[in-house]
């Protein structure tokens, strides 16, 4: 299967999500909160960094739950700038 790269747009929402997790983790560390959402350190590290621009839908819910964040708050964050961006 070949992969597209990923676009402008979805490099800087990777990014947003990125910094609103590593805000959201605050103190915790990185290993604590992948072991509360069952996935790994390193997959959270990529995330964080925006190194993952697209992860999948249940490995954000899985974080999120971990760090106490809705869904619609995650969203509502990371497609804000994307709306200001965009006129209507």
């Amino acid at each position: 299967m070949v992969r597209l790269p990923h676009t402008p747009e979805e490099l800087e929402r990777g990014a947003r999500l990125g910094a609103l997790l590593r805000r959201a983790r605050g103190e915790r560390s990185m290993l604590e909160t992948a072991l509360a959402a069952g996935i790994s350190p390193e997959t959270l590290r990529k995330i964080e960094t925006g190194r993952v621009a697209t992860p999948a839908f249940p490995t954000i819910a899985a974080i999120a739950d971990a760090l106490g964040l809705s869904l619609d708050a995650v969203w509502a964050e990371i497609s804000a700038a994307e709306r200001i961006a965009t006129p209507a």
